[in-house]
C-alpha cells in the first residue's frame, strides 16, 4: 500500500484528488493539509510514501513547503509529486530545484495521475515522457527563458548522449536501448551524471538538459 498525503489548498480538489487516488486500492490517502505549513506537519506526522503538492497555497507555498521535507534528514524516503496549473513557468523549474520527484499537471488524466504517483513511489523514472515534454518543453520555450550552456561544461560526449535520453524522460532500460548500452551501463551514467553536476536526482537532470539547451521542445534534437 502507497501513502500518500495530499497538499491543496482548495478542499474540492483535495476531495477529487483522495477519490482518483484511492481508486484501484493499492494507494491512500492518510492526510489532507491546506496550505504548505500545515502540509509539512501532516507530513512529519504521518511519514507518508509520497506527498501530492500544489505548488500556490497560503502561509508557505508548495516549493517551500518540498524544500523544507526534502532537508529534513528524518524523512529521507518521504517523496514529493508536484501538481500544477501550470500558470507559472519558473515554479515549475523551482520545485525541481527544491527536490521534488516529479510532477504532473491538474488536468491530468486520473490513469496517468495514478502511475505517475507509483513511479515516485518506486524511487525510479519520477517523470513520465508526455510530463517532461510537455511542461518542461514549455519551460524551455518561455521567452524568458535563458539557455545555460555552462551547466553541462566538462561532460564526455556519452555523458551529454545519456543527459539528452533522461531530458527526454526516458527510463534506464529505455535509455540503453536508445544508445545501444546495457540499461546497468546506463543505470551507471546517470549515477555518474547525478554526483558530477550535483542534482539530487532524475527530476534535476531533466530540468538540467533543458536548461543547457541539449532537449529542445519539439523535436529535442541532440546539439553538443
Amino acid at each position: 500500500m502507497i501513502r500518500v498525503v495530499v497538499v491543496d489548498d482548495q478542499a474540492v480538489v483535495r476531495e477529487g484528488l483522495r477519490a482518483i487516488v484511492q481508486r484501484d486500492g493499492d494507494v491512500e490517502v492518510v492526510a489532507e493539509a491546506a496550505d504548505g505549513r500545515a502540509g509539512v506537519e501532516a507530513v512529519r506526522a504521518h511519514r507518508p510514501d509520497v506527498v501530492l503538492m500544489d505548488l500556490r497555497m497560503p502561509r508557505m507555498d508548495g516549493v517551500a513547503a518540498t524544500r523544507a521535507l526534502v532537508d529534513d534528514a528524518r524523512l529521507p524516503d518521504v517523496r514529493v509529486l508536484v501538481l500544477t496549473t501550470f500558470d507559472d513557468e519558473p515554479d515549475v523549474l523551482a520545485a525541481i530545484r527544491a527536490g521534488a520527484a516529479g510532477y504532473v499537471l491538474k488536468d491530468v488524466a486520473p490513469t496517468e495521475l495514478r502511475q505517475a504517483i507509483r513511479a515516485v513511489a518506486a524511487g525510479g523514472a519520477t517523470l513520465s515522457p508526455s510530463v517532461a515534454t510537455t511542461v518542461l518543453g514549455e519551460v524551455a520555450g518561455s521567452p524568458t527563458a535563458r539557455i545555460r550552456p555552462e551547466l553541462v561544461d566538462g561532460l564526455t560526449e556519452r555523458e551529454r548522449e545519456v543527459l539528452v535520453e533522461v531530458g527526454r524522460g526516458r527510463t534506464n532500460d529505455e535509455v540503453g536501448r536508445a544508445l545501444h548500452i546495457s540499461p546497468a551501463t546506463a543505470r551507471t551514467y546517470v549515477s555518474r551524471l547525478l554526483a558530477r553536476l550535483g542534482a539530487r536526482d532524475r527530476s534535476a537532470l531533466v530540468a538540467i538538459a533543458y536548461e543547457a539547451g541539449l532537449v529542445r521542445p519539439g523535436a529535442g534534437t541532440f546539439e553538443p
